[in-house]
């Protein structure tokens, strides 16, 4: 099961033009298509434990489709016995945001994913911040330079623009022309010890080697194009002028260092994937397994924004949907699996965990999300325990706030002084229904309302008289005998005892229905009369006399 996905590419703005041009030919060329037996093969879990991992950037906070990454590395790690590891890149500081790494910790926490090595948990493989691990960077640069497959390039960034434009305006992409290529070992050495500023770009083959990625199989990456007079490469940058790694250098020796087996992250990345692996043979390490999946999209096939749902997740929070909801959520987001119910706590989803995902985009829509919330809540309400108490304790919250438009004059003689005990019994007969506590008390406010026959009298004027009357004989039930069996039977006599017998009974339950609640529909009768207690059913029919 799985959500409809759109097969569109989605291409991020940051992504080089001769990336784009890759991206462009990607259907037509690089990947092949997979047997029924490979596509069951690739989804299958490796035989042995995988080593995982989330690498966030703490340029911004934990998004909807970030949480998905870092569940699905976590869920492949704990279905294998293996280890989910967090790791820090924060090597662009300039964009940092201040408390996003705490907000960072503290989210994935909330959402049940603890990882197994990292920060404040530590690790044989740390420091697992990369602004922490600089020397390790500089020395794995050095080891390019050394074996011939990194150089150092000087070229100015006004050269380098000049350089661009004018490729732009041929029409070519926009590459590095290998001019600081050709400089002696020696001189580049010299340069260097004189603090030249420079850069350290890898030298890339020729030709890419294949790979092949767990979700779109084999990977042919295009050959390079020549051109009569101009020479391009994609030497990507690894040391950057102030001694910083990029992106493509860290990401490679961390994994390596980190012993990572496992790799599963955005399809954006997938034209940089033939960089790193051309990186990995130039150290001559085995790379990764890698899986990349399709990005969220909304409804017209835009990359989620704000706009659309691609919020923070304490915008989730705020929203006070379940922890394990917004986890089931994004689960399902270009995942499929073979339960017949979607829903599925942390636990069911690490025992039902493949590699299935869905090739493409996958469009989001936030219906199942709500359906979900409901469900999780009747879970919770089954459950007992904190789970529920966080439903008791915010709909609490709410009916008590200073600016609540339910009143402590009315609802205080029906709940008493505390009414956790009364939210508890609503919240236990009506969980599926139960998407946030504002929503859940409008939905029952009748049971938090003095009604009385006077406020639904103009509900009632189509009601027999007789109904009316005989319904007080639920005042014949005593205070101790005031249970399910009982009320039903009362019920069912009052039922009887009118001419038109078993056929009028719908008369009897929907005068009631409108005498207890005000309303047409709702939870079942004999919950609300449980709930209200006796006193206050017998007061909403009219029937305290009757008592006497």
């Amino acid at each position: 099961m799985s959500f409809s996905v759109l097969q569109r590419a989605q291409i991020p703005a940051y992504t080089c033009h001769s990336c784009l041009i890759r991206i462009a030919r990607l259907s037509r060329r690089t990947i092949s298509s997979k047997t029924a037996k490979e596509q069951k093969s690739s989804a299958a879990l490796p035989s042995s434990p995988a080593r995982t991992r989330f690498a966030p950037s703490p340029t911004g906070y934990l998004h909807l489709g970030s949480l998905r990454t870092a569940l699905f590395n976590y869920l492949l790690a704990k279905s294998t016995g293996g280890q989910f590891l967090l790791r820090i890149e924060d090597t662009d500081q300039k964009r940092t945001v201040a408390d996003a790494e705490q907000r960072l910790f503290k989210d994935l926490r909330w959402a049940g994913l603890q990882w197994d090595e990292g920060p404040e948990v530590g690790g044989p493989y740390g420091p697992y911040k990369q602004s922490e691990r600089s020397a390790i960077y500089r020395e794995h640069a050095q080891k390019l330079l050394d074996s011939g497959h990194a150089y150092r390039c000087f070229c100015s960034s006004e050269r380098l623009n000049a350089l661009a434009e004018h490729k732009h305006k041929l029409g070519l992409a926009t590459d590095y022309d290998r001019t600081c290529e050709s400089i002696p070992r020696d001189e580049s050495d010299d340069r260097a010890h004189r603090h030249e500023p420079h850069v350290v770009r890898l030298k890339v083959p020729d030709q890419y080697p294949t790979y092949k990625d767990l979700i779109y199989g084999t990977f042919r990456p295009l050959k390079r194009r020549g051109h009569v007079t101009e020479s391009s490469y994609e030497d990507p940058i690894l040391l950057k002028s102030d001694g910083l790694p990029t992106y493509h250098l860290a990401n490679v020796v961390d994994d390596h260092l980190m012993k990572i087996t496992h790799v599963i992250r955005g399809s954006e990345w997938m034209p940089s994937t033939p960089k790193h692996i051309a990186m990995y043979s130039a150290f001559g390490w085995t790379p990764p397994a890698f899986a990349h999946v399709g990005l969220l999209v909304d409804e017209n096939g835009n990359k989620l924004s704000k706009r659309n749902f691609d919020t923070d997740i304490t915008a989730f929070k705020d929203m006070e949907i379940f922890s394990e909801t917004l986890t089931n959520f994004a689960a399902l987001l270009g995942w499929s699996h073979k339960e017949k119910s979607d829903v599925l706590p942390l636990q069911q989803l690490i025992d039902n965990f493949s590699l299935k995902f869905t090739k493409g985009n996958t469009t989001v829509t936030f219906g199942k999300l709500h359906f979900l919330q409901r469900k999780h809540a009747a879970l919770r309400a089954a459950a007992g325990g904190q789970p529920l108490q966080e439903i008791v304790d915010n709909v609490a919250a709410l009916l008590m706030a200073q600016d609540s438009p339910y009143q402590a004059d009315d609802w205080r003689p029906i709940t008493g002084p505390s009414p956790d005990a009364y939210i508890e019994k609503i919240v236990k007969v009506d969980a599926e229904n139960f998407t946030n506590a504002n929503e859940f008390l409008y939905r029952n406010s009748f049971f938090f309302a003095p009604l009385r026959p006077s406020k639904t009298a103009s509900l009632t004027a189509e009601t027999p008289k007789d109904v009316v009357e005989r319904s007080r004989m639920l005042a014949e039930i005593k205070e101790e005998e005031w249970d399910r069996e009982t009320l039903m039977e009362q019920v069912r006599t009052i039922i009887d005892g009118r001419p038109e017998g078993k056929a009028g009974g719908k008369d009897v339950y929907h005068y009631l229905r409108l005498a207890l609640t005000g309303q047409d529909k709702g939870i079942r009768l004999y919950d609300i009369m449980l709930i209200l207690g006796r006193g206050e059913t017998l007061a909403r029919l009219g029937a305290e006399e009757e008592e006497l």
